[in-house]
């Protein structure tokens, strides 16, 4: 579902739309029907908030670098080990992503994802293990929904509705529920 209400329905012909062996993931508000050739390899409860009030962040950026294609190994172990969400070898590709880099090594990002008219995605936001308690995710959003903001769209993110932490956080940088999500990971039979 976008963040403005449309609700876009799974139905069989997605099956068409998914290559053997591969996945989807799914996330929209009304119960998720696994359609005939898929099956179901992950399901949970999520949520969906919209940036309602703006807070310009004052964090240092003097340590946020832009993450390139030649990052994506990095970034796709640090999604990989922290589970934020869905993230592919090609998830960097679909908007700007930003990250710290602490003793060479990545140890948090955030970026943008998907896109409606007038609403762009926090996305990716993690940080690793070894490096948790510092901030570094609070910084790295509240950048990139402030840069979202400077275009003029509303930011909107999604988060797994256990992750607490996680939900304090964007509540603490003017996020608000705007609902909550089935989510599926569906592959072909």
């Amino acid at each position: 579902m976008s963040p403005n209400g449309v609700n876009y329905t799974l139905s069989s012909p997605v099956r068409r739309l998914v290559p053997p062996g591969q996945s989807v993931f799914v996330l929209q508000v009304a119960k998720i029907v696994v359609p005939p050739g898929l099956v179901a390899t992950k399901t949970a409860r999520g949520v969906q908030m919209v940036a309602t009030r703006s807070r310009a962040p004052e964090v240092a950026q003097d340590d946020i670098v832009t993450l390139t294609d030649e990052d994506a190994p990095e970034m796709l172990a640090l999604a990989t080990l922290t589970e934020p969400g869905p993230f592919l070898a090609r998830t960097h590709t679909m908007g700007p992503f930003r990250g710290i880099r602490i003793d060479g090594r990545l140890a948090a990002m955030a970026g943008e994802r998907m896109r409606f008219p007038g609403y762009t995605e926090v996305s990716g936001v993690c940080t690793h293990p070894d490096f948790r308690g510092r901030g570094l995710a609070r910084r790295l959003s509240a950048v990139v929904a402030a840069g979202i903001a400077a275009r003029g769209d509303q930011a909107f993110l999604h988060a797994w509705v256990t992750n607490r932490a996680a939900i304090s956080l964007y509540e603490s940088l003017g996020f608000e529920l705007r609902t909550e999500v089935d989510v599926a990971v569906l592959k072909r039979e």
